[in-house]
C-alpha cells in the first residue's frame, strides 16, 4: 500500500492567513505531498499567552483560509494532549503508520530551532523542509541547528513520489517572498478572533468538536 505522503505545519495560527495558505500550497507541489495538516497549537512553549485567541476560533480561522485546496486544519494536539512538538510527531506517527510525514518549517522557525525541546530527535524522526521567508534566511543559515542540519541536505527531488523517505534530510525551498504576517493582522485588526465568537468547529482530523469557549 502507498504511503499517505503528508506535510505538517505546526504554528498558533493567530489567525491563519493567505500567507500560511500560499507557502503550504507551494509545499504541497515542490514535494508531491498528498496533502498537509496545519497544526493549529493549544499553546506554544516558545510564545507568550497574551494576545492569544481562543482555540477554537483559530482553528475556525484555519478552517476557513484552507477550503478547496488540500490543506487540513486541526487541533489534534488538543486530543493527544501533547504540548511539545517532539511529542506530537511521535504520537501521529504511533496513529497513523500508513502515513509519511515531512516537517515543513519557515527559516524564522530554523533559526530558534535549536531552542526546541529534543529537536535533533525530530530530525531524526522525519524530513524536514524549510520554506523561506522574508528577513529570516541569513539568521536560519547561521543558526546552530542549521550548523548539525547541513550534512543532511538533500535536495527537493529525493522526496518525490517514488523516492524513499529517510531522516535526517533537509530541504531547503524557495519560492518568491510573502510579506503577510499574523501579528501585523492582528495590529489592523485586534478583533479578527471576535467573527468566529460562538463557533465550535469540527475538526477536520479527529471529528471533535472544539468547543467555543476553550482557551489557548
Amino acid at each position: 500500500m502507498i504511503p499517505v505522503r503528508t506535510g505538517l505545519l505546526g504554528g498558533s495560527f493567530n489567525p491563519a492567513h493567505g500567507g500560511h495558505r500560499r507557502i503550504t500550497r507551494f509545499a504541497i507541489e515542490a514535494l508531491d505531498l498528498d496533502e498537509a495538516w496545519w497544526l493549529v497549537s493549544p499553546g506554544n512553549p516558545l510564545k507568550p499567552k497574551k494576545g492569544m485567541a481562543p482555540l477554537a476560533a483559530r482553528l475556525a480561522s484555519a478552517q476557513a483560509i484552507a477550503r478547496r485546496t488540500r490543506i487540513v486544519p486541526t487541533a489534534i494536539e488538543r486530543d493527544l494532549g501533547t504540548r511539545y512538538t517532539v511529542d506530537t510527531l511521535r504520537a501521529l506517527q504511533r496513529r497513523y503508520p500508513k502515513r509519511e510525514f515531512v516537517w515543513l518549517m519557515g527559516s524564522d522557525n530554523l533559526a530558534q530551532f535549536h531552542l526546541w525541546r529534543k529537536w535533533r530527535t525530530i530530525a531524526r524522526m522525519m524530513p524536514i523542509a524549510v520554506i523561506a521567508r522574508p528577513g529570516y534566511d541569513d539568521t536560519a543559515l547561521a543558526s546552530p541547528a542549521m550548523a548539525w542540519l547541513r550534512r543532511y541536505r538533500v535536495p527537493k527531488a529525493s522526496l518525490s513520489k517514488g523516492g524513499r523517505w529517510s531522516a535526517p534530510a533537509l530541504v531547503l525551498l524557495r519560492f518568491d517572498p510573502d510579506p503577510r504576517s499574523a501579528t501585523a493582522i492582528r495590529r489592523a485588526d485586534p478583533g479578527w478572533a471576535l467573527r468566529y465568537s460562538g463557533h465550535s468547529p469540527r475538526d477536520n482530523v479527529t471529528h471533535h468538536l472544539v468547543a467555543c469557549e476553550e482557551g489557548a
